[in-house]
Order: C-alpha cells, then sequence, then structure tokens
C-alpha cells in the first residue's frame, strides 16, 4: 500500500491541466483550460480544467474530478495505478506502508492487474535479450543497427529481441511465479492442445512494444529475420483483456506531446516508419500498425489534434485502401491531407535518404487535400471514358457526403467545380443524392435495434420528481466543499459579535434538527466533515480530492468548477458582486430555506400519519408551533403570502 505521505506529496506536486493535457488538446478560457470530452462525442467544447482548483469537469458526461479521478476514468486505472503513474511522471519516490496485508488484499490482483504486469516482464525480458546476450546483439541488435537506428533511439521504443530457444520467455516467466494460464491469456505463450510445456510466440523475432495512451504495455508486434521461413513476417499479440488492436496506434505515447504541439498528426503504415521518423527528428507520428484506420483511433487523434496528413508509399493496394480511411475522418470532422512518396520510397527508407529539414518540407508542400489525391489517382484510371470520368467525380463527391460541416461541404464542392468545370448546381444535387444512400445505409444497420427499443411509456410529472429539500441539502453541501473554512462574521441573539466558518454553521443547523441527509453520498461527506470537527480538521474541497471514491471526487469537481466565467464587466464601469463577497448571507439563506422546507416535510408527514380515531391534539399542537416557525422564516426570507 502506497503511504498517506507519498499520496500527499503526489497530490501537491501533479498539475491536472499537465496531466489532462496529455490527452486533450487544451486551450486557454479565461483562469480555466477547455477543450472536447474524451469522453463523449461532442462539437462544441464542454470539458473545462481548473489549474488554480486543480480540478476538471466534463459537462457533456457530468464526469469531474481530480488529475488522479481523470486517469483512472481515461486509463481504466485503479486507484494505486493511477498515483504510481503520476508518481513516476514527476519523479517521486513511492513509499510503502510497512503493515502486513490483509489475505483480501492479496486477493485484489485480478487478471488485468497480471496482465499488464507479465507484459512489463516480457518488455524487460526482450530488451535485456537485446542489449546484454550474445545472440540478441549478434542478430537483434545487427538488425536495427543494419536499419539506421541509434541506440538513444532504440531504448525509446524499448525495442528488443526474442531469442531463437522456442520456450526461453516462458521458462523464464515461470520461474519467476507467473501461473501457465496467465501466460496463456496474455498470448506470450502458446500451450498446444493445453501441454503443460508452453512454447514462446514470438521466438527468433525482433520485438516493438505496442504501449497505451499513457506508456503501459499492452502487447507486442514481432517481425522475423530470417527469409527461408514460411510464416508471417510480421506477427502480433492477439486480443487479450487489455490489448485491442482497433483501440491502438503504435507510437502514440511517444508521439502525443509533439502532435499537440505541432497541431498536426501524420499517420503512417508500419512500425519503422514510426521509429524513422522519430530518428530523423518528425515525432508527430502515428501507425495503425497494419490494421485499417478505426473510429476508435481517431478519436485518439481528435483528443489530440483535428489535422491529419497521411503519408503513404505508393502502392496501389495501399492508395486504396487510403479512401476507406479518407472518408472515415472526413466523418469524423478531421480535416485531412495525403502525401505519396516518390517510387521505391516509403516514409522510413526517404527519412534515411534526407536530412530532417527536407524531409520536413517535403511533407508540408507536397501534402494535398483529398480532393486532388482522389482526383489524380481515379482520373488517371479513367483516362478518357467519360463515363469512368463521371464515376470518379462521384466518388469524389461521396467523400464530401462524410463531411459533417455544412460550410466546409459547399467550399470543397466549389473546388471540385472549379476544377472539372462543373456546375455547382449538378453537384449539390449529387452530394444530396450520396447522402440519402449514406442514411439509408446507417438506417439500415442500426433499424433491428431501434426496432426493439421502441415502446410507449408514461412520462414522469415533472412535479412529482423535484425534491425542493434534496435540492438544498446538495447546495448545503457544495458550500462546505467550496468554502468550508471560511470565516463568518455573525451576532447572537443577544447582539453580540463572534466568528464561526461556513462548516461549523452549516453542521450546527444540520445536528439542531436531527436532519436525515436525503442523499447517500451528502451523507458520506457529512460524516467525514463531522469526523474532521472531532479531530479538530476543517475538511473541504482539497480533502476530499485526496479520497479513493470516485462519486465524492466527482461531487467536489461539480462544487468547484463554473461551466461559464462571467466577463470582465468591471472594464465597462459596471460590477456585480462576486458569491464569495455575499457568501454570509448565501450560507444564512440557504440554511433558512432548507429549514422551512424540512418543517414542510414534517409537517405533511404528521397530516398524513393523523387517525380519525386517536386524540390527535398533540400532533396538531406541534403543527401549529411548526407553521408558527416557518412563517417566521418566511419573514426573514421576506417572503411574501
Amino acid at each position: 500500500m502506497i503511504s498517506k505521505a507519498t499520496i500527499d506529496k503526489i497530490f501537491s506536486t501533479i498539475r491536472v491541466e499537465e496531466i489532462v493535457g496529455e490527452y486533450v488538446q487544451l486551450k486557454r478560457a479565461g483562469s480555466n483550460f477547455k477543450g472536447l470530452s474524451p469522453f463523449h462525442d461532442e462539437k462544441t467544447p464542454s470539458f473545462v480544467v481548473s489549474p488554480s482548483k486543480q480540478i476538471w469537469k466534463d459537462f457533456s458526461s457530468g464526469k469531474g474530478g481530480t488529475a488522479i479521478s481523470f486517469l483512472m476514468e481515461i486509463e481504466n486505472f485503479t486507484y494505486p495505478e493511477a498515483l504510481r503513474h503520476a508518481a513516476k511522471k514527476y519523479g517521486i519516490e513511492i513509499e510503502e506502508d510497512k503493515r502486513e496485508y490483509t489475505e483480501e488484499e492479496k486477493q485484489q490482483q485480478t487478471d488485468k492487474e497480471l496482465l499488464y504486469k507479465i507484459h512489463e516482464v516480457a518488455n524487460d525480458f526482450f530488451q535485456h535479450q537485446l542489449f546484454d546476450t550474445e545472440e540478441g546483439r549478434s542478430i537483434g541488435y545487427s538488425y536495427f543497427k543494419e536499419r539506421g537506428l541509434r541506440d538513444e533511439i532504440i531504448r525509446k521504443f524499448q525495442l528488443g529481441y526474442s531469442p531463437e530457444q522456442k520456450n526461453a520467455f516462458t521458462e523464464f516467466a515461470l520461474d519467476k511465479g507467473y501461473s501457465k494460464d496467465i501466460l496463456e491469456k496474455s498470448g506470450l505463450s502458446i500451450f498446444p492442445d493445453h501441454a503443460q510445456d508452453g512454447v514462446d510466440r514470438f521466438r527468433e523475432r525482433v520485438i516493438f512494444p505496442i504501449h497505451s495512451f499513457s506508456g503501459r504495455v499492452l502487447g507486442f508486434g514481432a517481425r522475423i529475420l530470417k527469409n527461408n521461413v514460411k510464416t508471417a513476417k510480421y506477427l502480433n499479440s492477439p486480443e487479450t483483456e487489455i490489448y485491442h488492436k482497433s483501440n491502438v496506434l503504435y507510437g502514440l505515447n511517444q508521439s502525443k506531446q509533439s502532435i499537440s504541439k505541432h497541431n498536426l498528426c501524420l499517420l503512417v503504415e508500419g512500425y519503422m516508419d514510426v521509429i524513422a521518423l522519430h530518428q530523423a527528428g518528425i515525432e508527430n507520428v502515428v501507425s495503425s500498425s497494419g490494421t485499417a484506420l478505426t473510429v476508435e483511433q481517431i478519436k485518439l487523434i481528435k483528443r489530440l489534434t483535428e489535422n491529419v496528413t497521411i503519408l503513404f508509399d505508393g502502392d496501389s493496394a495501399g492508395i486504396k485502401a487510403s479512401f476507406r480511411s479518407i472518408d472515415m475522418l472526413l466523418s469524423e470532422s478531421m480535416n485531412i491531407r495525403i502525401l505519396l512518396f516518390p517510387d521505391g520510397d516509403d516514409p522510413d527508407s526517404f527519412s534515411r535518404k534526407h536530412p530532417q529539414e527536407y524531409v520536413e518540407n517535403f511533407i508540408k508542400n507536397e501534402a494535398r487535400d483529398f480532393i486532388d489525391f482522389k482526383a489524380e489517382i481515379l482520373l488517371k484510371e479513367a483516362a478518357e471514358d467519360p463515363i469512368k470520368k463521371a464515376e470518379a467525380i462521384r466518388d469524389i463527391v461521396k467523400s464530401v457526403a462524410f463531411v459533417t460541416n455544412a460550410l466546409k461541404q459547399e467550399i470543397y464542392l466549389k473546388e471540385i467545380s472549379n476544377r472539372f468545370g462543373l456546375s455547382e448546381q449538378s453537384l449539390f444535387n449529387e452530394l444530396n443524392v450520396q447522402k440519402q444512400i449514406k442514411n439509408q445505409q446507417v438506417s439500415a444497420v442500426q433499424r433491428p435495434a431501434v426496432a426493439n427499443q421502441v415502446k410507449l411509456e408514461k412520462v414522469a410529472d415533472v412535479f412529482e420528481t423535484v425534491n425542493p429539500l434534496l435540492i438544498l441539502e446538495e447546495k448545503l453541501v457544495e458550500l462546505m466543499l467550496k468554502y468550508g473554512d471560511r470565516v463568518l462574521d455573525r451576532k447572537d441573539e443577544e447582539d453580540q459579535a463572534f466568528q464561526i466558518t461556513v462548516i461549523e454553521e452549516i453542521i450546527a443547523h444540520l445536528e439542531e434538527d436531527s436532519y436525515e441527509v436525503q442523499s447517500p453520498l451528502n451523507q458520506k461527506i457529512i460524516e467525514e466533515i463531522k469526523s474532521g470537527i472531532s479531530e479538530n480538521q476543517l475538511r473541504a474541497g482539497d480533502f476530499f480530492k485526496t479520497l479513493m471514491d470516485e462519486d465524492i471526487t466527482g461531487k467536489v469537481a461539480d462544487a468547484l468548477v463554473e461551466p461559464y466565467e462571467t466577463s470582465d464587466w468591471a472594464k465597462h464601469q459596471i460590477f456585480f458582486s462576486t458569491e464569495e463577497e455575499v457568501l454570509p448571507k448565501i450560507v444564512q439563506d440557504v440554511i433558512f430555506r432548507h429549514k422551512r422546507e424540512y418543517i414542510l416535510k414534517i409537517v405533511n408527514d404528521m397530516k398524513a400519519e393523523l387517525s380519525e380515531t386517536e386524540n390527535n391534539d398533540e400532533t396538531y399542537r406541534k403543527i401549529i408551533l411548526l407553521n408558527q416557525l416557518r412563517k417566521q422564516l418566511d419573514e426573514k426570507l421576506y417572503r411574501i403570502l
């Protein structure tokens, strides 16, 4: 277990804007940052990060919390995993509690956690084989050197080597205490027909670790070096609980900062293309690793930039495959350019032939928009055949139909009109036809699912669902989280001045009326606050940020982060009171309103329990007294009755 002192150090050191900024393209918005939600599709940014409060809030999905809760949400980390990841990023040494773990804690190592651990073990093993064994250096290391890679690049991408011995890693992992079951689930070892003796999946290959966005090893790609062996040149890890190839981009962990900095992602085909460009000093590059581009992969890129340049080596199969990628990127509102390298070159070979500046300028100057790219390829095939030419233009318009922005669509159609000498009206007509076809295809796929979901339900009356007492309870908790340690100046019944904190005043109000908290989450927070008071601590928002409870950190985010910031009206000589400036009155008013609603609830409960057969004089007297108290509160609240 990580010690409390280490946890406190992590929370005091880490910066939420830096951690979130690795996953979301953030732009300054007043004192906060804003970006597109990584959890929910949206076109208008509603994801807010507050550097001053060290909190984030996603108003589209309702999620929110600290930098640690963000890592737990985006990477599916456990709380300790998120803490360790943040500590590693900021160079914080982890101190462990010296107590003995309980049996329950020892059994909390799930298969998922073990899969991450066995991949880290394998990654270290393969790197050790490459650098520190005679076989690894003479075969694997020599191969990378022949490809022109420097040691720092080999280490940056954690490249490795799996030896010729058929069970070298399997035996190593079993000796370390890892089970046959976890080795089989990871795909690192194969046990034919459930035999006891396993073999290494990647034996006699150079190894390319595949990392998550945050840098955890999820799987491996492996290349065989012998030419006379009848087997696949590249071999990838199978799908596992932690590795889904459609959700991963090779090189994204090493490239994400450069992509965000340049506001551009270069998309290539293979592992070596990514590595070679990095060695050439061009780091904003990722690869789909030989798989067809997926929507999930596009969304990973979109967290960092909306601009993509696809780099192809010019072979016909790759070019045709790019057409599908273009349409998918357009449908996700990405801006696309395409670059074809000269015949015989790919990003790897081209970057090794030329200096960095030449390669950068070539990519910048030679990349074309998708209309020019498709026009050149398709019209080349059509030659002078008018029917094929019409089909080619229809194919280009079909891509425009995937563009989600109407203004962009019109600009693209103008370009097509100018290029081919066609009327804009005919192109708009064709665009509408393509849209109808696309919508029909989508409807055909979705119709069965929709049909099963259609059913009539009674819509609840909005007035039945609103609980004013709960709303005011939420406000009281919000005030304690935001301003709990703020000192208020008050006067007692004898007009004597005294001071009290927001937390103490609200807790005193709740205890005075023996109020039963409505929300279980609010109950947890209030109990923590009361425990703090008993220990002479005022536990406000900052205290709750460090708790291992996603619901509570989400609640803190709701309290501390506002969706909008007011403009600077002072420069126009227009002045407003801030919430902090009128805090004493706000706290008092919310307490009075909450007390009033609580009285109404008690009165209504008492009326509902009245019996015609029993003597109810005492109950009626209580109801009369409670109504008198309610009227006094109405007067204090300036309520007109």
